[in-house]
Protein backbone atom coordinates (compact mmCIF):
# COMPACT_ATOMS: atom_id res chain seq x y z
CA UNK A 1 0.00 0.00 0.00
CA UNK A 2 1.34 3.48 -0.84
CA UNK A 3 0.96 6.52 1.36
CA UNK A 4 2.03 10.13 1.02
CA UNK A 5 0.86 13.70 0.61
CA UNK A 6 -1.87 14.31 -1.88
CA UNK A 7 -2.36 17.47 -3.97
CA UNK A 8 -5.55 18.26 -5.82
CA UNK A 9 -3.97 17.65 -9.21
CA UNK A 10 -1.75 14.75 -8.13
CA UNK A 11 -4.26 12.61 -6.26
CA UNK A 12 -3.73 8.99 -7.27
CA UNK A 13 -4.73 5.61 -6.01
CA UNK A 14 -2.58 2.47 -6.17
CA UNK A 15 -4.69 0.03 -8.16
CA UNK A 16 -4.34 -3.43 -6.81
CA UNK A 17 -7.82 -4.87 -7.64
CA UNK A 18 -8.04 -8.10 -5.80
CA UNK A 19 -10.98 -10.36 -5.99
CA UNK A 20 -11.78 -13.81 -4.65
CA UNK A 21 -9.99 -16.96 -3.62
CA UNK A 22 -11.47 -20.39 -3.38
CA UNK A 23 -10.94 -23.80 -1.97
CA UNK A 24 -12.70 -26.81 -3.47
CA UNK A 25 -16.00 -27.23 -1.59
CA UNK A 26 -18.19 -30.24 -1.16
CA UNK A 27 -18.03 -33.31 1.03
CA UNK A 28 -16.09 -36.50 0.78
CA UNK A 29 -15.33 -39.46 2.97
CA UNK A 30 -12.27 -39.09 5.16
CA UNK A 31 -9.10 -40.87 4.18
CA UNK A 32 -8.04 -42.22 7.55
CA UNK A 33 -4.82 -43.85 6.43
CA UNK A 34 -3.46 -47.08 7.90
CA UNK A 35 -4.20 -47.86 11.54
CA UNK A 36 -1.19 -48.54 13.76
CA UNK A 37 -0.50 -52.21 14.43
CA UNK A 38 -0.74 -53.25 18.06
CA UNK A 39 2.67 -53.81 19.62
CA UNK A 40 3.73 -56.67 21.84
CA UNK A 41 2.36 -56.78 25.41
CA UNK A 42 4.05 -54.23 27.60
CA UNK A 43 5.35 -52.19 24.71
CA UNK A 44 4.95 -48.44 25.01
CA UNK A 45 2.14 -46.83 23.05
CA UNK A 46 2.96 -45.07 19.78
CA UNK A 47 3.12 -41.29 20.10
CA UNK A 48 -0.03 -39.42 19.19
CA UNK A 49 0.08 -37.99 15.64
CA UNK A 50 0.80 -34.29 15.18
CA UNK A 51 -2.57 -32.49 14.75
CA UNK A 52 -1.18 -30.75 11.69
CA UNK A 53 -0.28 -34.10 10.16
CA UNK A 54 -3.29 -35.99 11.46
CA UNK A 55 -4.77 -38.93 9.65
CA UNK A 56 -8.14 -37.23 9.16
CA UNK A 57 -7.29 -35.41 5.96
CA UNK A 58 -10.96 -34.63 5.46
CA UNK A 59 -10.70 -32.34 8.48
CA UNK A 60 -7.60 -30.76 6.94
CA UNK A 61 -9.46 -30.26 3.66
CA UNK A 62 -12.34 -28.58 5.47
CA UNK A 63 -9.93 -26.38 7.40
CA UNK A 64 -8.22 -25.30 4.17
CA UNK A 65 -11.62 -24.61 2.66
CA UNK A 66 -12.50 -22.45 5.64
CA UNK A 67 -9.24 -20.47 5.42
CA UNK A 68 -9.56 -19.82 1.70
CA UNK A 69 -13.23 -18.90 2.06
CA UNK A 70 -12.30 -16.35 4.75
CA UNK A 71 -9.66 -14.98 2.41
CA UNK A 72 -12.29 -14.76 -0.34
CA UNK A 73 -14.59 -12.65 1.83
CA UNK A 74 -11.71 -10.36 2.80
CA UNK A 75 -10.73 -10.05 -0.85
CA UNK A 76 -14.17 -8.79 -1.80
CA UNK A 77 -13.91 -6.23 1.01
CA UNK A 78 -10.62 -5.14 -0.52
CA UNK A 79 -12.08 -4.95 -4.00
CA UNK A 80 -15.12 -2.98 -2.89
CA UNK A 81 -12.85 -0.42 -1.24
CA UNK A 82 -10.59 -0.40 -4.31
CA UNK A 83 -13.43 0.29 -6.72
CA UNK A 84 -14.72 3.12 -4.54
CA UNK A 85 -11.22 4.55 -4.26
CA UNK A 86 -10.77 4.52 -8.04
CA UNK A 87 -14.04 6.39 -8.55
CA UNK A 88 -13.25 8.87 -5.81
CA UNK A 89 -9.81 9.49 -7.24
CA UNK A 90 -11.30 10.20 -10.67
CA UNK A 91 -13.82 12.57 -9.10
CA UNK A 92 -11.08 14.36 -7.17
CA UNK A 93 -9.09 14.85 -10.36
CA UNK A 94 -12.15 16.36 -12.06
CA UNK A 95 -12.80 18.60 -9.08
CA UNK A 96 -9.15 19.68 -9.12
CA UNK A 97 -9.52 20.72 -12.76
CA UNK A 98 -12.66 22.68 -11.90
CA UNK A 99 -10.88 24.38 -9.01
CA UNK A 100 -7.99 25.42 -11.25
CA UNK A 101 -10.39 26.67 -13.93
CA UNK A 102 -12.47 28.44 -11.24
CA UNK A 103 -9.44 30.23 -9.86
CA UNK A 104 -8.41 31.36 -13.31
CA UNK A 105 -11.93 32.62 -13.99
CA UNK A 106 -12.00 34.38 -10.64
CA UNK A 107 -8.69 36.11 -11.41
CA UNK A 108 -10.03 37.30 -14.78
CA UNK A 109 -13.21 38.62 -13.19
CA UNK A 110 -11.22 40.42 -10.50
CA UNK A 111 -9.09 42.08 -13.19
CA UNK A 112 -12.23 43.24 -14.99
CA UNK A 113 -13.78 44.47 -11.73
CA UNK A 114 -10.59 46.37 -10.89
CA UNK A 115 -10.52 48.03 -14.30
CA UNK A 116 -14.17 49.07 -13.92
CA UNK A 117 -13.50 50.47 -10.46
CA UNK A 118 -10.55 52.50 -11.70
CA UNK A 119 -12.60 53.90 -14.59
CA UNK A 120 -15.36 54.96 -12.24
CA UNK A 121 -12.83 56.57 -9.93
CA UNK A 122 -11.36 58.66 -12.75
CA UNK A 123 -14.77 60.03 -13.78
CA UNK A 124 -16.57 60.03 -10.49
CA UNK A 125 -15.10 63.13 -8.81
CA UNK A 126 -17.81 65.67 -9.91
CA UNK A 127 -21.58 65.52 -9.71
CA UNK A 128 -23.44 65.11 -13.00
CA UNK A 129 -24.75 68.77 -12.86
CA UNK A 130 -21.20 70.16 -12.72
CA UNK A 131 -20.07 67.91 -15.54
CA UNK A 132 -22.98 69.16 -17.68
CA UNK A 133 -22.17 72.83 -17.02
CA UNK A 134 -18.47 72.38 -17.74
CA UNK A 135 -18.98 70.25 -20.80
CA UNK A 136 -18.30 71.96 -24.15
CA UNK A 137 -20.72 69.59 -25.85
CA UNK A 138 -23.82 68.82 -23.72
CA UNK A 139 -24.97 66.22 -26.24
CA UNK A 140 -21.69 64.38 -25.91
CA UNK A 141 -22.07 64.54 -22.14
CA UNK A 142 -25.56 63.06 -22.30
CA UNK A 143 -24.32 60.28 -24.56
CA UNK A 144 -21.55 59.64 -22.07
CA UNK A 145 -24.07 59.51 -19.24
CA UNK A 146 -25.90 56.75 -21.09
CA UNK A 147 -22.70 54.84 -21.41
CA UNK A 148 -22.04 55.31 -17.71
CA UNK A 149 -25.44 53.83 -16.92
CA UNK A 150 -24.66 50.88 -19.16
CA UNK A 151 -21.32 50.56 -17.45
CA UNK A 152 -22.98 50.58 -14.05
CA UNK A 153 -25.31 47.80 -15.10
CA UNK A 154 -22.39 45.85 -16.51
CA UNK A 155 -20.52 46.36 -13.25
CA UNK A 156 -23.46 44.96 -11.28
CA UNK A 157 -23.51 41.94 -13.60
CA UNK A 158 -19.78 41.53 -13.17
CA UNK A 159 -20.10 41.60 -9.40
CA UNK A 160 -22.84 38.96 -9.57
CA UNK A 161 -20.68 36.74 -11.80
CA UNK A 162 -17.72 37.26 -9.48
CA UNK A 163 -19.83 36.19 -6.49
CA UNK A 164 -21.08 33.06 -8.29
CA UNK A 165 -17.54 32.11 -9.33
CA UNK A 166 -16.38 32.48 -5.73
CA UNK A 167 -19.28 30.33 -4.48
CA UNK A 168 -18.54 27.63 -7.08
CA UNK A 169 -14.88 27.60 -6.11
CA UNK A 170 -15.74 27.17 -2.44
CA UNK A 171 -18.17 24.35 -3.31
CA UNK A 172 -15.58 22.52 -5.44
CA UNK A 173 -13.03 22.85 -2.65
CA UNK A 174 -15.46 21.51 -0.04
CA UNK A 175 -16.41 18.58 -2.32
CA UNK A 176 -12.77 17.75 -2.92
CA UNK A 177 -12.05 17.78 0.82
CA UNK A 178 -15.00 15.45 1.51
CA UNK A 179 -13.92 13.04 -1.21
CA UNK A 180 -10.36 13.03 0.08
CA UNK A 181 -11.72 12.03 3.48
CA UNK A 182 -13.66 9.13 1.92
CA UNK A 183 -10.66 8.19 -0.19
CA UNK A 184 -8.45 7.90 2.89
CA UNK A 185 -11.14 5.83 4.65
CA UNK A 186 -11.25 3.41 1.74
CA UNK A 187 -7.47 3.21 1.66
CA UNK A 188 -7.55 2.16 5.32
CA UNK A 189 -10.30 -0.37 4.56
CA UNK A 190 -8.18 -1.80 1.74
CA UNK A 191 -5.15 -2.08 4.01
CA UNK A 192 -7.19 -3.88 6.68
CA UNK A 193 -8.68 -6.27 4.12
CA UNK A 194 -5.26 -6.95 2.63
CA UNK A 195 -3.95 -7.98 6.05
CA UNK A 196 -6.90 -10.35 6.45
CA UNK A 197 -6.26 -11.89 3.03
CA UNK A 198 -2.56 -12.39 3.65
CA UNK A 199 -3.20 -13.83 7.11
CA UNK A 200 -5.69 -16.44 5.86
CA UNK A 201 -3.59 -17.44 2.87
CA UNK A 202 -0.46 -17.71 5.02
CA UNK A 203 -2.31 -19.97 7.48
CA UNK A 204 -3.54 -22.18 4.64
CA UNK A 205 -0.09 -22.42 3.10
CA UNK A 206 1.43 -23.27 6.50
CA UNK A 207 -1.12 -26.02 7.04
CA UNK A 208 -0.41 -27.51 3.63
CA UNK A 209 3.35 -27.26 4.13
CA UNK A 210 3.10 -29.39 7.27
CA UNK A 211 1.70 -32.32 5.32
CA UNK A 212 3.93 -35.12 4.16
CA UNK A 213 4.14 -35.84 0.44
CA UNK A 214 1.79 -38.82 0.63
CA UNK A 215 -0.66 -36.81 2.71
CA UNK A 216 -0.68 -34.04 0.11
CA UNK A 217 -1.41 -36.63 -2.56
CA UNK A 218 -4.31 -38.07 -0.53
CA UNK A 219 -5.58 -34.54 0.13
CA UNK A 220 -5.56 -33.77 -3.58
CA UNK A 221 -7.48 -36.99 -4.18
CA UNK A 222 -10.04 -35.99 -1.57
CA UNK A 223 -10.51 -32.63 -3.29
CA UNK A 224 -11.05 -34.33 -6.66
CA UNK A 225 -13.50 -36.77 -5.14
CA UNK A 226 -15.44 -33.96 -3.47
CA UNK A 227 -15.63 -32.03 -6.73
CA UNK A 228 -16.70 -35.10 -8.70
CA UNK A 229 -19.36 -35.94 -6.12
CA UNK A 230 -20.78 -32.41 -6.21
CA UNK A 231 -20.75 -32.26 -10.01
CA UNK A 232 -22.43 -35.65 -10.35
CA UNK A 233 -25.18 -34.63 -7.94
CA UNK A 234 -25.69 -31.41 -9.88
CA UNK A 235 -25.91 -33.18 -13.23
CA UNK A 236 -28.19 -35.88 -11.80
CA UNK A 237 -30.63 -33.17 -10.80
CA UNK A 238 -31.49 -32.83 -14.51
CA UNK A 239 -30.67 -29.14 -14.54
CA UNK A 240 -28.90 -29.39 -17.91
CA UNK A 241 -31.37 -31.72 -19.59
CA UNK A 242 -32.83 -29.09 -21.91
CA UNK A 243 -29.92 -26.69 -21.84
CA UNK A 244 -28.80 -26.12 -25.42
CA UNK A 245 -28.51 -22.40 -26.06
CA UNK A 246 -26.04 -20.69 -28.34
CA UNK A 247 -23.91 -17.85 -27.10
CA UNK A 248 -24.12 -14.33 -28.45
CA UNK A 249 -21.23 -13.04 -30.53
CA UNK A 250 -19.85 -11.22 -27.51
CA UNK A 251 -20.43 -14.28 -25.37
CA UNK A 252 -18.33 -16.40 -27.74
CA UNK A 253 -15.54 -13.82 -27.65
CA UNK A 254 -15.62 -13.78 -23.86
CA UNK A 255 -15.41 -17.57 -23.70
CA UNK A 256 -12.55 -17.59 -26.21
CA UNK A 257 -10.63 -15.08 -24.13
CA UNK A 258 -11.23 -16.89 -20.83
CA UNK A 259 -10.33 -20.35 -22.15
CA UNK A 260 -7.18 -18.96 -23.77
CA UNK A 261 -5.94 -18.19 -20.24
CA UNK A 262 -6.14 -21.82 -19.08
CA UNK A 263 -2.96 -22.86 -17.31
CA UNK A 264 -2.04 -19.36 -16.10
CA UNK A 265 -1.68 -19.04 -12.33
CA UNK A 266 -4.18 -17.62 -9.88
CA UNK A 267 -3.03 -14.42 -8.20
CA UNK A 268 -5.37 -12.43 -6.00
CA UNK A 269 -5.82 -8.92 -7.31
CA UNK A 270 -4.51 -9.81 -10.77
CA UNK A 271 -6.26 -8.88 -14.03
CA UNK A 272 -3.80 -10.42 -16.48
CA UNK A 273 -2.17 -10.90 -18.73
CA UNK A 274 0.15 -13.27 -16.82
CA UNK A 275 -2.15 -14.17 -13.93
CA UNK A 276 -5.71 -13.59 -12.75
CA UNK A 277 -8.06 -13.93 -9.83
CA UNK A 278 -11.56 -15.23 -10.43
CA UNK A 279 -13.39 -12.00 -11.23
CA UNK A 280 -10.28 -10.52 -12.81
CA UNK A 281 -10.60 -13.30 -15.38
CA UNK A 282 -14.33 -12.85 -16.01
CA UNK A 283 -14.22 -9.04 -16.13
CA UNK A 284 -11.26 -8.98 -18.51
CA UNK A 285 -12.85 -11.63 -20.73
CA UNK A 286 -15.94 -9.50 -21.16
CA UNK A 287 -13.91 -6.33 -21.67
CA UNK A 288 -12.11 -8.18 -24.46
CA UNK A 289 -15.55 -8.99 -25.88
CA UNK A 290 -16.49 -5.30 -25.87
CA UNK A 291 -18.62 -5.25 -22.71
CA UNK A 292 -17.47 -3.55 -19.52
CA UNK A 293 -18.75 -5.26 -16.36
CA UNK A 294 -18.06 -4.74 -12.63
CA UNK A 295 -14.65 -5.84 -11.38
CA UNK A 296 -15.72 -7.93 -8.37
CA UNK A 297 -17.86 -11.05 -8.15
CA UNK A 298 -20.16 -9.41 -5.60
CA UNK A 299 -20.80 -6.40 -7.83
CA UNK A 300 -21.26 -8.68 -10.84
CA UNK A 301 -23.95 -10.47 -8.86
CA UNK A 302 -25.51 -7.21 -7.70
CA UNK A 303 -25.48 -5.25 -10.97
CA UNK A 304 -25.80 -7.72 -13.84
CA UNK A 305 -29.03 -9.24 -15.11
CA UNK A 306 -29.93 -12.47 -13.34
CA UNK A 307 -31.14 -15.52 -15.25
CA UNK A 308 -32.28 -18.98 -14.20
CA UNK A 309 -29.64 -21.68 -14.15
CA UNK A 310 -31.77 -23.64 -16.61
CA UNK A 311 -31.64 -20.70 -19.04
CA UNK A 312 -27.91 -20.01 -18.98
CA UNK A 313 -25.78 -19.99 -22.09
CA UNK A 314 -22.02 -19.88 -22.74
CA UNK A 315 -20.55 -16.60 -21.57
CA UNK A 316 -22.92 -16.24 -18.62
CA UNK A 317 -21.30 -15.97 -15.20
CA UNK A 318 -22.06 -18.42 -12.41
CA UNK A 319 -21.78 -16.82 -8.98
CA UNK A 320 -20.84 -19.11 -6.09
CA UNK A 321 -21.37 -19.16 -2.31
CA UNK A 322 -23.83 -17.17 -0.23
CA UNK A 323 -21.55 -14.14 -0.14
CA UNK A 324 -20.97 -14.15 -3.93
CA UNK A 325 -17.23 -14.47 -3.31
CA UNK A 326 -16.38 -16.58 -6.37
CA UNK A 327 -17.30 -16.53 -10.04
CA UNK A 328 -16.72 -18.68 -13.10
CA UNK A 329 -17.75 -18.41 -16.74
CA UNK A 330 -20.09 -21.03 -18.17
CA UNK A 331 -18.62 -22.59 -21.32
CA UNK A 332 -21.26 -25.23 -22.05
CA UNK A 333 -21.63 -28.94 -21.35
CA UNK A 334 -22.04 -28.33 -17.63
CA UNK A 335 -18.60 -26.75 -17.23
CA UNK A 336 -17.05 -23.44 -16.22
CA UNK A 337 -13.67 -21.88 -16.77
CA UNK A 338 -12.42 -20.21 -13.61
CA UNK A 339 -9.41 -19.16 -11.56
CA UNK A 340 -9.78 -21.32 -8.42
CA UNK A 341 -7.53 -20.08 -5.61
CA UNK A 342 -3.90 -19.47 -4.61
CA UNK A 343 -1.68 -22.34 -5.66
CA UNK A 344 -3.98 -23.32 -8.51
CA UNK A 345 -4.13 -22.43 -12.20
CA UNK A 346 -7.01 -21.36 -14.43
CA UNK A 347 -8.87 -24.48 -15.45
CA UNK A 348 -12.11 -26.05 -16.66
CA UNK A 349 -14.24 -27.52 -13.88
CA UNK A 350 -17.73 -28.84 -13.41
CA UNK A 351 -20.18 -25.99 -12.94
CA UNK A 352 -21.76 -27.82 -10.03
CA UNK A 353 -18.60 -28.47 -8.02
CA UNK A 354 -19.29 -25.43 -5.81
CA UNK A 355 -22.50 -24.15 -4.22
CA UNK A 356 -24.23 -22.00 -6.85
CA UNK A 357 -25.77 -18.73 -5.73
CA UNK A 358 -27.08 -17.83 -9.16
CA UNK A 359 -26.31 -16.90 -12.76
CA UNK A 360 -25.86 -13.43 -14.27
CA UNK A 361 -25.71 -12.31 -17.88
CA UNK A 362 -23.28 -9.58 -18.96
CA UNK A 363 -24.73 -9.50 -22.48
CA UNK A 364 -28.56 -9.45 -22.41
CA UNK A 365 -28.92 -9.53 -26.22
CA UNK A 366 -30.63 -12.53 -27.76
CA UNK A 367 -28.45 -14.91 -29.80
CA UNK A 368 -28.02 -13.67 -33.34
CA UNK A 369 -29.16 -10.13 -32.54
Amino acid sequence: MRTGKHGLMTAAVTVVCAVTVLAAPGTALADPGPSPSPGPPGASASPAPDPGRGKDLEAVRKKLDSLYRAAASATDEYNAAEEKAEKQNAQIVELAKKIVEGREKLDRLKDRAGAAARAQYRTGGLPDEAKLMLSEDPGEFLDGSGRVLQGQRATKGLIGELTRAQDDLEKYSADAKARFTKLEANRKAKATAQKKIEKQIAAAEKLESELAKEEKERLARLEREAQAKAQTAWLDSGILQDLDRAATERGRKAVEYATAQIGKPYQWGAEGPKSYDCSGLTSQAWIAAGQTIPRTSQEQWRQLKRVDVADMRPGDLIIYFDDASHVGMYVGDGSVVHAPRPGRSITIAGAGTMPILGVVRPDPADPGR
